[in-house]
């Protein structure tokens, strides 16, 4: 049984039981498929080497003093979690959710890319911290209903034990900050929350945007018909992790580029104009 028919199995079953008596299961390729988790995770930290720290919307960071930070982190209003096996096995098990949703016509191909280049990283990372047997008997222990993924009401009721690095000491005479919200009219049913840095970055290169035909709801629009990242009215504004930075921008699309070492770069294109892979048709012919 491959990888992939193990995690479909997880996701149209529910609680049905997986087969667990193949070894041959392999882990070791960065596939956008699902995941898995367990309600007692380990809280042993390596003091000697690194952590990484993901969000729920797959952006990350690497520390070198993983046991400064608690378990659940908040950051530029996300919560961020220590990796580990079965929190990366929950990650798996969205990706795989994104792909149905690629599938069935729900999630646009450039959002998909998105989350797949981030997932990748974190699946590398993964492989060479835990290794494959770690990861595949957290795929296996899978009960997605169950695992409580990070928020930040977690972080805020687990004081002390978790850390927020954002959450402001309350002021009375402090007004309090608007929520970001763009277009702030009409009937919207979801909204995804954005970090001011990304709204800066995309401020960085907002007139340069414009001119090459870029809308600014194509840029900042954060709130959509349907969940993020489904659908086509979340703007470049949501894309941006907290440790990306932008690229090269053109008519076309606009790189955002991951952080360093790597710095894997995707493109967020824009749909208003013409793509070498679509063909428009003249209405009047």
């Amino acid at each position: 049984m491959s990888l992939l028919e193990l995690m479909m199995q997880q996701t149209a079953g529910g609680s049905a039981p997986v087969d667990t008596s193949n070894p041959s299961v392999d882990v070791s390729r960065p596939e956008t498929t699902e995941a898995a988790e367990r309600n007692d995770p380990s809280e042993t930290v390596d003091s000697e080497g690194t952590a990484l720290y993901a969000a729920t919307n797959l952006d990350s960071w690497e520390t070198d003093k993983p046991r400064y930070f608690a378990r659940d982190v908040g950051m530029d209003g996300i919560c961020y979690r220590r990796l580990d096996p079965e929190y990366y096995a929950w990650l798996r098990h969205k990706m795989a959710l994104a792909k149905k949703a690629l599938e069935a016509g729900r999630l646009v191909s450039a959002a998909f890319d998105g989350l797949r280049t981030r997932f990748n990283a974190i699946h590398a990372w993964a492989v060479a911290r835990f290794g494959e047997d770690d990861l595949l008997a957290a795929v296996r222990r899978l009960d997605p209903k169950t695992y409580p993924p990070p928020t930040l009401g977690m972080v805020q009721q687990d004081q002390p034990s978790s850390v927020s690095l954002s959450r402001p000491v309350p002021n009375p005479s402090t007004p309090p900050v608007e929520q970001y919200l763009y277009p702030k009219d009409g009937e919207w049913r979801f909204t995804e929350k954005v970090p001011q840095s990304a709204i800066d970055k995309v401020d960085a290169i907002r007139d340069q945007a414009l001119s090459l035909g870029w809308s600014e709801a194509r840029l900042y629009q954060n709130r959509g018909r349907f969940r993020f990242p489904c659908g086509e009215d979340f703007g470049l504004v949501c894309f941006v992790g907290y440790n990306e930075r932008i690229g090269e921008v053109t008519r076309q699309y606009i790189e955002i580029v991951g952080p360093p070492p790597r710095e894997n770069r995707l493109r967020f294109h824009n749909p208003d104009v013409d793509q070498p892979w679509l063909k428009r048709t003249n209405p009047e012919t």
